[in-house]
Order: structure tokens, then C-alpha cells, then sequence
């Protein structure tokens, strides 16, 4: 006898999990077409859910944003966390800043949604959002090898950072080649590297000497 309770179809969402789906489905919009291409609206037909089921799980369109751009920065810190750990001649932060710059060029859209909307900028304190960038952070930190000395350590993680993604934004513009220096974007990513390790040695070494000095 034919069992009369009907089939669940395979585009519908138990309980619990349309939230991870949700995620999953704009970040793979994202990739096409950064923060813009991302519809609650789009994201509920595509997934066979009602309009009125994502907002079980985010109260609005920023809401999801925020949640997708968190699992964005995820993505990446394990990436970097992959590509530090990898057996090399490198130093953990050329292998890091080469990680960024290739991961900026590859998935342009989720960078840019990560990094050229305001959803961050926005994220409270202690947000599943702040948290995941403090956790990137964290990571560009740790791939300096160096001890703590006041802020110059986090200072220069940031001038790092700073400095692979404005070439990442600009050689997605179509701005930065490299053929004017004669150099690849990852020559001159290289040169950042290089330029951050001797700038935190010399600032180190001088906050040494002027302890000593104050002693």
C-alpha cells in the first residue's frame, strides 16, 4: 500500500539548518556579484522556502550580511592559517600576504563583499562579525614572529594588511599590473613583506635601546 505521507521535496529545509543554508547559497551570489547580488527574496525562492522563513533566522537583508560576511572571514583565516603552516623557505608572512593576494583575486566577489561594504564597519563589539575579523587579525599578528613591544607589532600587522589590499583592490580595478615597475603583484606583495619584517626589527630594536637607555 502506497504511503500516503507525502515526500518530502529536496529544496526544503528542516528545522535548524536554513540558516547554514541560507549562508552557504549567498555566499556562492557573493561570488558572482559581491554584497549587491544577495536577495533574501532570490535566496528563499532558490532554496523552495516561503518569503517569510529566512526572517526566522535574520531579523533583515543586513542581518544576513553580517552572518555571511563572518563566514567569509572564516574561510580565510583558515586559508592563511593552511598556507602558514605548509612546509616552505618562506617566512609566515610572505606565505600569509600571498595567501591574501590570492585569495582577493580568486573570489573578487566575496572580498569585495568583505571588504568594500560597510557590513564591518557596522558590526557591534563582540559580534559573531567582529569577532571573526579580529580572528584574521589575529592571524597577520601571528605571522610577524615577533614579540610584543607596545603596539609596534599590531601597528605593522596593520600596515601589512593595509598594504596587500590596496594592491588586491587595485589589480581588481585593472590599475595595478605591475608592468610600469617591471614587477608581478606578487613581486611587489613581496616587497610589502620585506618592508614590514626590516621596518618591526629596527622599531624593536630601537624601543629596546631607548628602555635601556630610560633604565
Amino acid at each position: 500500500m502506497r504511503s500516503q505521507l507525502a515526500r518530502k521535496p529536496e529544496n526544503t529545509y528542516h528545522h535548524g539548518d536554513l540558516r547554514d543554508a541560507l549562508i552557504k547559497a549567498a555566499l556562492r551570489e557573493a561570488e558572482q556579484g559581491g554584497a549587491e547580488a544577495i536577495s533574501i527574496k532570490a535566496l528563499a525562492k532558490q532554496l523552495g522556502v516561503s518569503q517569510p522563513a529566512p526572517y526566522r533566522h535574520f531579523a533583515d537583508r543586513e542581518a544576513l550580511l553580517a552572518a555571511v560576511t563572518a563566514e567569509a572571514f572564516r574561510q580565510l583565516s583558515a586559508m592563511l592559517r593552511e598556507a602558514m603552516a605548509k612546509p616552505s623557505k618562506q617566512s609566515k608572512l610572505s606565505k600569509l600576504a600571498q595567501a591574501t593576494l590570492d585569495f582577493g583575486l580568486r573570489r573578487n566577489g566575496i572580498y569585495r563583499l568583505m571588504f568594500a561594504s560597510r557590513t564591518v564597519s557596522c558590526a557591534a563589539k563582540g559580534s559573531e562579525l567582529h569577532e571573526a575579523t579580529r580572528e584574521t587579525l589575529g592571524l597577520v599578528i601571528e605571522a610577524l614572529e615577533s614579540p610584543a613591544v607596545g603596539y609596534l607589532r599590531e601597528r605593522q600587522a596593520l600596515k601589512i594588511w593595509a598594504a596587500v589590499h590596496g594592491v588586491v583592490m587595485l589589480a581588481e580595478q585593472g590599475l595595478l599590473t605591475g608592468e610600469p615597475a617591471h614587477a608581478t603583484r606578487e613581486e611587489l606583495v613581496e616587497d610589502f613583506v620585506s618592508e614590514t619584517k626590516a621596518a618591526l626589527a629596527a622599531a624593536i630594536k630601537g624601543a629596546r635601546r631607548r628602555g635601556k637607555t630610560g633604565a
